[in-house]
């Protein structure tokens, strides 16, 4: 069996270690580069291409043929004229103010 003495020793000696590995593990850490990685570019450029261009507009459309068909259907809502106007609104000026406002942010 252990004693108690033991069991301290054990404890600091592991403590020490601990302190030392993240001593190290902060002395060689490498300078983060926010924003510096491109990896993603040409996926959200295409991205962003498709929702500015005519994927954009046929999203409008569909949205907006879905709304007519819930009016077509006897009851009547806002939503259904306010969200065919969110999409539209959203996918011709939505993309170009959350690319420039990530751009800043970064």
């Amino acid at each position: 069996m252990e004693s108690v003495m033991q069991k301290g020793a054990r404890a600091e000696l592991a403590i020490v270690a601990l302190m030392l590995a993240l001593f190290l593990f902060l002395w060689f850490a490498g300078p983060a580069q926010a924003g510096a990685d491109t990896t993603f570019d040409t996926a959200l450029t295409k991205f962003t291409d498709f929702l500015e261009g005519s994927g954009g507009k046929i999203i409008t459309v569909l949205s907006l043929a879905g709304g007519i068909v819930a009016l077509a259907s006897g009851r009547f809502s806002m939503g259904q004229i306010a969200i065919p106007v969110g999409v539209g609104v959203g996918a011709g000026t939505g993309v170009p103010i959350v690319t420039s406002t990530l751009a800043a942010t970064i």
